[in-house]
């Protein structure tokens, strides 16, 4: 598989290439400048929301796949996205870890049993993460159905913690999901690419990836 990397020279963007070593890197895009070596048949970004224009107009050009993991994106910003997947197609998700998309699938099927309930969520990233609260955590509220308070934390060099703790009177239980490594947003990362090069146009997310839901011509 030939693919394309938007910030390659960043932390996500090594540990992307480390995980993909097996595959073909034909075109980079960072702060350094544009190479290309062939046209890729997908393109990561993990990067940053001002580079969507750009990823975008990227992937038109070479008429490739997208795998899209870049937080802090606007609606009218995840509209353009939604856009392209008209042309080409689009695998966005705000995280790429297996164990959030079931996290999701928990909260969509049993967070209503807790509805009489409080229910609060509580998320540490690392330092240099921009956006709070994080992508999965506006996630994992879409997924609960309901306006909760999130909470945010930036320290030392945590990849990603979240937990979304329930308590009522006389009681307190609480979910979280822990990623230990980035390689696990590398490793959904690859197989998202790997699902997006066989897809038909469409715009979809990770869950979909995990379940093999293609869109039919």
């Amino acid at each position: 598989m030939k693919y394309g990397l938007v910030g390659a020279s960043g932390r996500m963007g090594g540990e992307i290439q480390r995980i993909f070593a097996a595959h073909e890197l034909c075109y980079t895009l960072d702060v350094t400048g544009e190479t290309s070596e062939g046209v890729p048949e997908v393109l990561i970004d993990f990067s940053q929301p001002s580079a969507l224009g750009t990823t975008i107009a990227v992937a038109g050009r070479y008429s490739c796949s997208l795998v899209l993991g870049t937080t802090g994106l606007s609606e009218a910003q995840l509209e353009e996205v939604k856009d392209l997947g008209r042309s080409v197609p689009v695998v966005q998700s705000f995280n790429f870890a297996a164990g959030v998309t079931l996290f999701k699938m928990i909260l969509r099927e049993f967070g209503p049993l807790f509805s009489d309930w409080d229910v609060e969520i509580c998320e540490t990233h690392h330092n240099k993460k921009k956006d709070a609260p994080s992508g999965t955590a506006i996630l994992l509220r879409d997924a609960l159905g309901r306006d909760c308070p999130a909470h945010s934390l930036r320290m030392g060099g945590v990849p990603g913690d979240h937990s979304v703790i329930f308590a009522s009177e006389g009681e307190v239980f609480s979910l979280t999901h822990r990623a230990i490594s980035r390689s696990v947003f590398a490793y959904g990362a690859l197989r998202a690419a790997e699902f997006a090069v066989a897809a038909q146009p469409g715009f979809y997310s990770f869950e979909e990836v995990l379940t093999c839901r293609r869109k039919t011509s």
